[in-house]
């Protein structure tokens, strides 16, 4: 594979990414730092009314378009109840388990822009007062966040300015390492929005012509099933939703190759237009694993089920323990920027 995009940008873009906090729903402060990145190449951006960004690189041939897609929104909570103790009980945003944010560090951002740091814990979390801690229930009703304030009632926590409906933001706790490696949360999907961001960079810079007009979508309602559902323009023929790939037992993806999804819970992708990415992947020596993911669904797969006449597929970076903390490599980032990049330089299947 040729040496076409610079692994430490990438990684570093990621980083910077998911420490900006965008839980579904509360996602203008992310969309705005990457509008602001498409800005400084020149590129003009709009916002759809749900808040996604979308921009467009015109090609050659303006009666076929292709659109590619990455989300910005994240897994994470609101504050459902306010206890009597002064702690929060918290409604999730998303599809994940209670024990992938035990013990995790939190951020309460208020309806007046206020933020506070908490910690997500069980309440029955001390070894020394509650003996039977490893076999409660990890629930809705036993979760709750210890503020980082002297609250002790729930009166405490109103005047902080905290009230049902805050948001609550995950620590990301990234790190990356000198072996290659990033670790955090919400890799899913800021990895991908960092990949397109820089193949966006790489065909400005060296003003390369697309053979079609190019959308680049950036959703912010995926994680709750709808981000890219909709502004497809009518002459779109092929959608790409760029997202991770999940690892695990009796999945063929890795930490460092580009995962291609043949099938997902929604069903298979569209034959052919997989059968070109492969061929792609092949043709520029691109490492890749073709995969099927049973629990997942993706922006293209909701593009479908919402009507859209398109031949939709699935690629993205293999990511390790996925909706918990997570990791990726930066081999595994460099082969599916290529593959983005030579994807949308070639030739429109017939």
């Amino acid at each position: 594979m040729g040496n076409q995009f610079n692994a430490d940008e990438l990684l570093k873009t990621t980083e910077e990414l998911v420490s900006i906090p965008s839980p579904s729903g509360y996602t203008d402060e992310v969309i705005s730092w990457v509008e602001g990145r498409l800005q400084e190449l020149g590129m003009s951006c709009r916002r759809n009314n749900k808040g996604g960004l979308i921009a467009t690189i015109e090609g050659k041939d303006t009666t076929k378009h292709r659109m590619l897609t990455a989300h910005v929104d994240t897994l994470g909570a609101m504050v459902k109840d306010i206890k009597s103790d002064g702690r929060l009980q918290l409604s999730l945003i998303g599809g994940f388990r209670w024990n992938a944010i035990e013990g995790e560090y939190c951020e309460i951002i208020t309806s007046s822009g206020k933020r506070y740091t908490g910690t997500i814990l069980l309440h029955q979390t001390s070894v020394h007062v509650y003996k039977n801690n490893g076999e409660i229930k990890r629930d809705e009703k036993n979760m709750e966040v210890r503020l980082d304030e002297q609250v002790h009632s729930k009166e405490d926590v109103l005047n902080l300015g905290i009230s049902v409906g805050d948001f609550t933001s995950f620590d990301p706790r990234v790190q990356i390492t000198e072996s290659g490696f990033i670790k955090s949360r919400h890799l899913d999907d800021k990895a991908s929005v960092a990949l397109l961001l820089a193949t966006i960079k790489k065909v400005k810079e060296e003003e390369i012509t697309l053979p079609y007009t190019t959308h680049f979508l950036i959703s912010n309602n995926e994680e709750i099933g709808y981000g890219g559902n909709s502004n497809i323009p009518h002459e779109t023929i092929e959608y790409i939703a760029v997202d991770m790939g999940a690892l695990g037992d009796g999945q063929s993806s890795d930490e460092y190759t580009v995962s291609i999804c043949a099938k997902d819970s929604s069903g298979p992708y569209h034959y052919r237009l997989r059968n070109q990415l492969v061929n792609l992947a092949e043709s520029f020596d691109i490492d890749y694993k073709v995969d099927i993911y049973p629990y997942y669904g993706s922006d293209a797969s909701a593009a479908i089920r919402a009507g859209a006449d398109i031949r939709h597929a699935l690629i993205g970076p293999g990511i390790d323990a996925s909706h918990a903390y997570e990791r990726t490599h930066k081999s595994s980032m460099l082969h599916t920027a290529e593959l983005i990049y030579r994807y949308i330089q070639s030739s429109m299947i017939n």
